[in-house]
């Protein structure tokens, strides 16, 4: 349990500091983030603090779609959008260490790298095994209340996360604001990225996580 604890915690520090790239990149930021940023462009306020605000969204969302609502499962959410938060915070703090990107060049190293970082957060923190954060859980509940395949899920509530973040910079910042060519390169990238780095490193990652022999690893879900 603590390997798991370990590797997940990690995972969302890496995955937030992925998203702290790409806002630096500043060319729009990946699908699961746009929301949060689009309300902290919209407020003035922390990242951080508006991350914590959209996963209650998340949560309530997902409790009307299930139609449930477990207070053990909600304060687990709870505990997780309050932990991502801060890690957005810290991170975006020491991503400004470095010079902002003013370059077209140098925006595209930022949200390349940003794209890697996102990748190997998401590696970690899927196979922790541990709850999900309410914005995948919310891709869950959508999947079972629409009976639809995940995959299709995954990208129905990336663009209805997309589009609301979109419409809250029109109305408030009069501009796209976290919305970019960014965001689509994300939403496509992430995935391939992900789906290399799992070919390569999941069965070693599983055998550290649960000392078991690569046989038995597939009994693992």
């Amino acid at each position: 349990m603590a390997k798991r604890l370990v590797l997940y915690v990690l995972g969302l520090f890496f995955l937030s500091l992925g998203v702290s790239f790409s806002i630096q990149a500043d060319l729009g930021v990946s699908p699961v983030s746009s929301l949060p940023y689009a309300l902290s462009l919209s407020t003035g306020m922390k990242i951080g603090m508006m991350t914590v605000a959209a996963n209650i969204l998340f949560i309530i969302v997902g409790s009307i779609l299930t139609k449930s609502f477990i207070v053990k499962e909600v304060v687990g959410q709870l505990v997780i959008s309050f932990l991502f938060g801060g890690f957005m915070d810290l991170t975006l703090l020491l991503v400004q260490i470095f010079p902002a990107p003013q370059t077209m060049g140098m925006k595209i190293t930022f949200l390349l790298i940003s794209l890697f970082v996102v990748a190997v957060g998401l590696l970690g923190y899927f196979n922790a095994k541990l709850p999900l954060m309410p914005y995948d859980a919310l891709t869950y509940a959508i999947s079972a209340r629409f009976k639809m395949i995940f995959s299709k899920a995954k990208i129905t509530s990336d663009l209805l996360n997309v589009c609301v973040a979109g419409a809250v910079c029109l109305i408030f910042v009069h501009s796209l604001g976290a919305i970019g060519v960014g965001t689509v390169i994300a939403a496509y990238f992430i995935g391939k990225i992900l789906g290399w780095m799992t070919k390569l490193y999941e069965v070693p990652l599983k055998e550290w996580l649960w000392a078991k022999p690569q046989e038995e690893l597939s009994k693992i879900n």
